[in-house]
């Protein structure tokens, strides 16, 4: 009868054990520098988001962040590298909407996209545009819209990262719904899409606002239309793609934070303390509003139920579709 109460103590003395850890790890918590790992290339808006809250974030927990850029496969290649880090926060993944397909798109993932994670915060919403170089002949989507249709096959368009991203995604939905045929260019990240279309190598993108802005304001690209169901403020005279050839069309992309599965709970609130800080400056927002995106202010366990959800849909989107990498 002595050991049942024996056995008790001892799983007490675990538990205790573990949350003194746990709150140690967190104190001690950065202890060395934390890599912010982005799945594209530099200068998209992906990369341009990193760099921004790093930024405002280092003087702040004292450590350098390193923004780590790891290109390719549609963003698997850095989300394989975080999920298999140690889970001590130091290593982290600036986490984009592509995400969310990447188990119906790939076959053989060595991990899971959303079981070997742990949800620190969501961070932004914006939303997808169409873009031609400035001297293109389409000056609507309407235009682009009949030229694939008279000359299937022949136009070539990018997606941002391609593969799973909802850059890439929302535009083969739009594909699929108009019975399009357009020959899909995959690219490691929107900064090389973009510089492929400026030198009329590709006739489209479909890229994030923040990446094609800068280039429309220099007069090297032109906004055909924009994803989301409403227009947005930066580009007012821009139409939606549901006003001009898909009612009822809205997509959005979206950022985020994960850590590896395993993370202590006492450090995942503190990146999320330190990047939800960072995220209401006044700098950050202006900067943010420049960049056509808008905040989630999602919290940790409100971000994991998102993730869980819009890897339903986009799921959902590539097995209907039946795309492949």
């Amino acid at each position: 009868m002595l050991r049942f109460p024996f056995i008790r103590s001892v799983v007490l003395a675990v538990v205790i054990g573990a949350a003194v850890h746990g709150v140690a790890q967190a104190q001690a918590f950065p202890s060395k520098p934390i890599h912010l790992v982005v799945p594209f290339a530099p200068g998209g808006s992906s990369d341009v988001l990193a760099r921004l809250l790093a930024k405002e974030i280092e003087p702040r927990v004292g450590q350098t962040i390193l923004v780590e850029n790891r290109a390719g496969a549609g963003g698997s290649v850095a989300a394989g590298y975080v999920a298999k880090a140690p889970a001590d926060g130091h290593t982290i993944l600036l986490v984009a909407a592509g995400h969310a397909g990447m188990s119906a798109l790939y076959d053989k993932l060595p991990f899971d996209p959303v079981a070997d994670f742990a949800p620190v915060i969501g961070l932004t919403t914006a939303p997808v545009v169409v873009a031609v170089n400035a001297q293109s002949r389409f000056k609507s989507l309407q235009d682009l819209v009949a030229a694939a249709k008279a000359e299937p096959g022949k136009l070539n368009c990018a997606g941002g990262g391609g593969g799973a991203t909802v850059t890439n995604l929302a535009f083969e939905l739009l594909k699929s719904e108009l019975k399009l045929t357009i020959t899909a260019v995959p690219y490691k990240g929107s900064a090389p899409a973009l510089t492929a279309l400026i030198g009329n190598e590709i006739d489209c993108d479909s890229d994030a606002a923040a990446s094609v802005l800068p280039l429309v304001q220099s007069g090297r690209l032109r906004v055909l239309a924009v994803s989301t169901g409403k227009r947005i403020d930066l580009l007012p005279d821009t139409p939606t793609i549901a006003e001009t050839v898909l009612p009822g069309f809205d997509v959005s992309i979206w950022t985020g934070v994960l850590a590896p599965k395993g993370t202590p709970t006492q450090v995942v609130d503190r990146l999320y303390r330190e990047f939800n800080t960072a995220m209401a400056l006044p700098q950050v927002q202006e900067r943010l509003k420049a960049m056509a995106s808008a905040p989630m202010g999602a919290d940790s366990a409100t971000f994991g139920r998102f993730l869980a959800s819009e890897t339903r849909r986009w799921g959902g989107v590539i097995k209907q579709l039946d795309l492949k990498p």
